[in-house]
């Protein structure tokens, strides 16, 4: 899949009627649901994202595609460089072809601990994620040190905002939180057998994965930009001081922070050497809440209209793809195409049907083909077996996603 920048690209995206239509005859033979990659939308994000950076490398944050060659061919361009596994299980599969792996939380996979374990080129290849002790003694427990090859390991310090009044902002993710207990675990570490300390991260999720102009919403969008304002430069100075804690026990090879959201102030962090993120590539309808960027929406699913139930009614089949998170509106798929379309209130996005009321319902037959995009990225390639990748208005490859490759990690 060529996704080299091609600067004067046309931006079909920026005229729904044209963009949907072209996706509608590319796809015309196929049937649904049927997902497709807009390869445009695809360059256009992945070029956006590494000019966001400014020169910082990005991880791709592998649960945010779940597609192998698109992370292959990411890999192959400038601005891109290794991959942020979800699951161990996940890392030991790309590591066929993938040579920089951190898996970004911490696993109690056994098996894979093992397979880890026994082979050097792996353990060269791939870094578990810590936060405590307790993880370290688990792989201990499945194969002691003096059985195996060394396992690199990267710490991570909790990047959440203890914020005056509001407590705490953020995900509840490691417990070390302060730099001084950054410097203690990796200070332990680096006295235990079998474990190599390389790497450290700290993902800003309250900056990162929070919306800050949230449509509809004003007050929560500014209540969010204000936290945001003030969250960052805390953690700016509370993570230089634990890098710093750090340093004194292990010469880290990277320090990883951020995501899609918040690229451009992870990177002019001083104390970051890459940023992880993956989201904003394929664009799902939760980034159109962004004040500074807005990605196309390189990756959608369409359903067909299988029912009329009524002349202002069309039913598609299927539609219940709910994003993982706080339940809510904003976690159901956006009906995109045609335009005044909308889910019915008393039943929404169903497992089996997805009633649409609406102006343009009444212009549906039955066999007409709704375009919809997914909250999250990657989640949508956990319902589909492979991606038609379209340009232009013609289907010019087909990609398999991790489930049509058989796989299902989380």
């Amino acid at each position: 899949m060529d996704l080299q920048p091609r600067p004067g690209d046309p931006r079909p995206w920026q005229e729904p009627a044209r963009f949907w239509g072209a996706m509608t005859r590319a796809t015309r033979g196929l049937d649904a649901p049927v997902g497709a990659i807009h390869l445009g939308a695809l360059r256009a994000n992945a070029a956006d994202m590494v000019r966001r950076a400014a020169g910082t490398p990005i991880r791709i944050a592998s649960k945010s595609v779940r597609v192998r060659s698109v992370i292959e061919s990411l890999l192959a361009q400038d601005g891109f460089h290794g991959v942020l596994a979800y699951t161990l299980g996940e890392a030991l599969w790309l590591a066929d072809t993938v040579e920089d792996l951190v898996v970004g939380y911490p696993t109690a996979e056994r098996e894979n601990l093992r397979r880890l374990a026994a082979d050097e080129e792996l353990a060269s290849r791939i870094a578990i994620m810590v936060d405590s002790p307790e993880q370290l003694d688990l792989v201990d427990a499945v194969v002691p040190p003096a059985r195996r090859a060394e396992i690199r390991v990267c710490l991570e310090l909790d990047a959440s905002w203890n914020a005056p009044l509001l407590g705490h902002l953020g995900v509840w993710r490691s417990p070390v939180h302060e730099p001084a207990d950054a410097g203690a675990l990796a200070a332990y570490i680096a006295k235990r057998p079998g474990f190599r300390l390389v790497g450290m991260m700290a993902y800003e999720a309250q900056i990162a994965g929070v919306v800050n102009r949230p449509k509809g919403r004003p007050v929560d969008g500014a209540v969010n930009r204000w936290m945001q304002a003030r969250s960052m430069p805390e953690l700016v100075e509370r993570r230089a001081l634990a890098v710093a804690a750090v340093r004194e026990h292990a010469e880290l090879e990277f320090v990883n922070g951020g995501g899609t959201g918040s690229l451009e102030a992870t990177a002019a962090d001083p104390a970051i050497t890459e940023i992880a993120a993956g989201s904003g590539l394929f664009g799902g309808h939760l980034f159109d809440g962004y004040a500074h960027f807005t990605p196309a929406p390189a990756a959608a699913f369409g359903l067909d209209v299988v029912r009329k139930p009524s002349p202002s009614h069309a039913t598609l089949l299927g539609g219940g793809w709910i994003a993982s998170g706080p339940p809510a509106a904003d976690r159901l798929p956006l009906v995109a195409w045609p335009a005044g379309l909308k889910m019915v209130g008393r039943e929404m996005a169903g497992e089996v049907q997805t009633p649409l009321t609406g102006r343009a319902a009444r212009r549906l037959r039955v066999g007409d083909r709704v375009w919809l995009r997914h909250t999250k990225s990657g989640e949508l390639s956990e319902h589909l077996n492979a991606f038609a990748v379209v340009d232009g208005d013609e289907v010019v490859d087909t990609v398999p996603t991790y489930r049509g490759e058989g796989r299902a990690f989380l």
